[in-house]
């Protein structure tokens, strides 16, 4: 997977991608959830195992996680949803040769975005326009947009012209190259970056406590503010768990992407 950082989007070692992983056994697709469930019921035993005070009770009980976390989703998702309506199409589009030019400029736009800090986008936001949900959501669309965008855009030019030459050589239109085979190989540099932006979502996301944006960042910024531990720890384990849910999954979505033979 490329990075941010890495030097230019038709440089051959930005193209460069790691061996085709194989698809999981059913032990490698079981690992990941046993571990979390694990790591759940731990974290339930010792906080039940606890003295709650009334502040612990009032932020640790099953109505207020099961709220923060489905906040907690609905900012991820949303967010990396829109990241894809913008990314993918744009990132086909400046790997058409007619937009060669405008590359360039357009990644330097988008460089923007992520070289912005995302708790000072949220504070110029709140002060500007307003606090809350989208504020957050136009947020992390802005910081995560890029690497979708870079991995878009590199899968595609990765594609072999060889590959594209035969099948124009065969009657396929571009759109038909581009639908049944430049897409298709591109898939997995393209959840990869997928993967990322969802993951960057979840963590970012914890930010949105400051601007009355729901999730599980509320449980870490109250423990924080009422100098109770226990409540910052059940955050933080929740976002981990949550993360590494959301990328498991979004893995099992990328092996069932991935054409035969790749």
């Amino acid at each position: 997977m490329t990075t941010v950082g890495s030097p230019s989007i038709r440089d051959p070692e930005a193209g460069q991608t790691p061996p085709p992983a194989r698809h999981r056994g059913l032990g490698g697709y079981l690992f990941m959830p046993a571990a979390l469930l694990a790591v759940l019921i731990v974290l339930y035993l010792w906080v039940s195992g606890q003295e709650l005070d009334s502040t612990e009770q009032r932020r640790i009980n099953a109505d207020n996680i099961t709220t923060v976390v489905r906040e907690h989703i609905e900012l991820a998702v949303l967010s990396t949803v829109l990241v894809l309506v913008i990314a993918i199409p744009l990132g086909i589009v400046l790997t058409r040769p007619a937009l060669a030019k405008v590359t360039r400029p357009a990644i330097a736009v988008f460089n923007i975005g992520q070289a912005l800090p995302t708790i000072g986008v949220l504070v110029l936001f709140a002060v500007v326009w307003d606090i809350g949900f989208w504020p957050v959501i136009v947020a992390l669309v802005a910081y995560t947009v890029l690497p979708v965008l870079r991995n878009t855009m590199v899968g595609l030019q990765q594609v072999d012209e060889s590959v594209i030459e035969a099948a124009r050589g065969m009657g396929m239109s571009r759109a038909a190259v581009l639908g049944r085979i430049e897409l298709p190989l591109a898939v997995p540099i393209i959840m990869a970056g997928v993967r990322t932006a969802l993951v960057i979502n979840v963590g970012t996301a914890t930010l949105a406590a400051f601007v009355d944006g729901g999730g599980l960042g509320t449980l870490i910024v109250s423990g924080t503010a009422a100098g109770r531990d226990l409540i910052i720890i059940v955050g933080a384990v929740l976002t981990a768990v949550l993360a590494l849910t959301i990328d498991y999954l979004a893995g099992i979505a990328e092996d069932v992407m991935r054409p035969r033979g790749l």
